[in-house]
């Protein structure tokens, strides 16, 4: 636990230095004089608005992932209907999307499906893995959500197209700040948490997220949600 709590802290310290390190670079710059520079100055605000909501969601990230794993956020499971909820999601990343040609798709054989869950949490943890595929596809690619139907719950899976993840690294990829390429993973944002709180979601959920993925073939997340019977009127 000694161990892992040092990890835990310099990963923390290491995450938060990146974009105040860089917020602090800019805005020094402009107060040593470039602010007087109207194209150099505008551009440098926006540098350092970009690290600073970079280190905003980090701090969100941290905050909700330390609640759950103390127990302090509790799931308020009732009725929701999936297919609302995710299209949501996916109107919400169009935009992300549409700056990589990317078609995000949802696949369901019916117009609602309702599960027993928590619709703002499953709607974090959908948001985590569609942005997730997007950040990680290829441009001009696909992404896929697809809802099947079991005995007893619907299974969702988020797939992307993207260069896919070595076995190696399969075991992994749910510890916080964990990346596969870090180079890479920091060019292309995110704070390094969000699959680490859509395990904990679904695990809250009495699920478990699943994985599998297949180098330059993409990446399928999966997890399953109990599904309410709709009753029919008069009975």
């Amino acid at each position: 636990m000694e161990q892992f709590r040092r990890e835990f802290l310099a990963d923390i310290s290491h995450e938060l230095k990146t974009p105040i390190f860089a917020a602090q670079g800019f805005i020094h710059t402009l107060i040593d004089g470039a602010k007087d520079d109207e194209r150099v100055r505008d551009k440098f605000l926006q540098k350092a608005a970009k690290s600073l909501d970079g280190l905003d969601a980090l701090v969100a990230d941290l905050l909700t992932l330390s609640q759950i794993e103390a127990g302090e956020i509790k799931m308020h499971r009732e009725r929701v209907d999936l297919v609302k909820v995710t299209h949501e999601v996916i109107e919400q990343l169009e935009p992300r999307a549409n700056q990589r040609e990317i078609k995000v798709k949802l696949h369901t054989p019916q117009d609602q499906i309702f599960v027993k869950a928590d619709a703002y949490r499953i709607s974090q943890a959908l948001t985590n893995l569609i942005d997730n595929a997007i950040k990680y596809g290829r441009d001009g690619g696909k992404v896929n959500v697809t809802f099947t139907e079991d005995k007893k719950d619907w299974e969702i899976e988020v797939k992307d197209d993207g260069p896919g993840i070595p076995p190696e690294h399969l075991n992994r990829i749910f510890e916080r700040f964990y990346r596969v390429e870090k180079s890479r993973s920091k060019e292309k944002g995110g704070t390094g948490l969000g699959l680490a709180i859509v395990k904990h979601i679904v695990n809250a959920h009495k699920s478990k997220i699943t994985v599998m993925s297949r180098v330059d073939k993409g990446t399928t997340f999966s997890f399953k949600l109990d599904k309410i019977e709709e009753k029919l009127a008069g009975f």
